[in-house]
């Protein structure tokens, strides 16, 4: 990739997060391949869900991200699929993010390139989100993914849902996609010190802004079985206006109503700079602090 490419992100969900082996057939097409990096990958056993994080020119990352799409499929079957997360589909979500020279409207193209060959080419229904949604009770994926894998049979016989690429009805394995453009996002856990799953939920219910929590976040409660403690999982989807602080410290206020303790958090994938910066700076109460003030931000601008 030259200084002048066109540079795109793209960080697809695939729900499977605990065989090695399956995993990594998904990540292969990605390894090794002209035009596109892998930055990363993290699974999580609990969630059953791994969240594979990749940037790359348009083309070659639109051909990277199809195979991977079908090595996901050739590996999972979602009829025996368990996991914490809410999930519908063997490759769950696919969002796209313009980085470099890359405007939204180019993201938005793309997003529905690799959502109609996909659908072509693997029999799978797909539904365009965010951005690239062709209607506004499209745009939010929590509202897509209502009712999970097991209630998409019936969901998408539903005139206002109906598959935007694909069949009218799911993959028998596979389930449906959702694939979009849209702003970085920051999926962001925080972890509390109790077992009880509704404690979790009621905090989640606080923070989220569909309940009237902050806005741009997501959340729901998540039982962390083996690890005997349960999650507030999060998604900021824009960290410029609702920072990572805010959420952390209203889930700490809202824990100490029932007597439970923030045990940590956890960053899932990357995060841009600006978010842990910003929060950085709240922390230490630094005063005029900015961005440029960072060694690596001066070092690789």
């Amino acid at each position: 990739m030259s200084f002048m490419s066109k540079i795109v992100e793209c960080v697809p969900n695939f729900s499977e997060g605990r065989n090695l082996e399956k995993i990594e057939k998904i990540v292969q097409p990605f390894r090794g391949r002209e035009g596109v990096k892998l930055l990363d990958c993290q699974r999580d056993e609990d969630h059953n869900r791994c969240v594979v994080t990749v940037v790359g020119e348009p083309e070659p990352l639109k051909a990277a991200v199809l195979e991977a799409m079908g090595a996901a499929m050739a590996v999972i079957d979602m009829r025996s699929h368990k996991g914490q997360h809410p999930r519908m589909g063997a490759v769950d979500v696919v969002p796209f993010i313009p980085l470099k020279h890359v405007t939204m409207k180019e993201a938005i193209e793309l997003s529905r390139q690799v959502a109609q060959a996909a659908a072509q080419k693997y029999d799978l229904p797909i539904f365009l989100y965010e951005e690239s949604a062709t209607a506004a009770h499209r745009r939010n994926l929590a509202d897509i993914r209502k009712g999970q894998f097991e209630g998409m049979p019936e969901k998408v016989k539903q005139p206002e849902w109906k598959p935007d690429f694909g069949p009218v009805g799911i993959h028998s394995s596979a389930g449906v996609t959702a694939v979009g453009a849209r702003m970085p996002l920051v999926a962001y856990n925080v972890n509390l010190g109790t077992a009880n799953l509704g404690i979790a939920n009621d905090i989640a219910r606080k923070v989220r802004h569909l309940s009237g929590g902050l806005r741009y976040c997501k959340a729901i409660g998540i039982d962390l079985k083996d690890r005997g403690i349960v999650q507030v999982s999060i998604n900021m989807t824009d960290y410029t206006r609702t920072a990572l602080y805010r959420v952390f410290e209203l889930i700490r206020i809202e824990a100490k109503r029932w007597g439970v303790p923030v045990v940590g958090s956890e960053i899932v994938g990357l995060v841009p700079m600006e978010a842990l910066i910003d929060t950085a700076a709240y922390y230490l109460q630094l005063e005029g602090f900015k961005t440029e003030q960072v060694l690596e931000s001066r070092i690789y601008s």
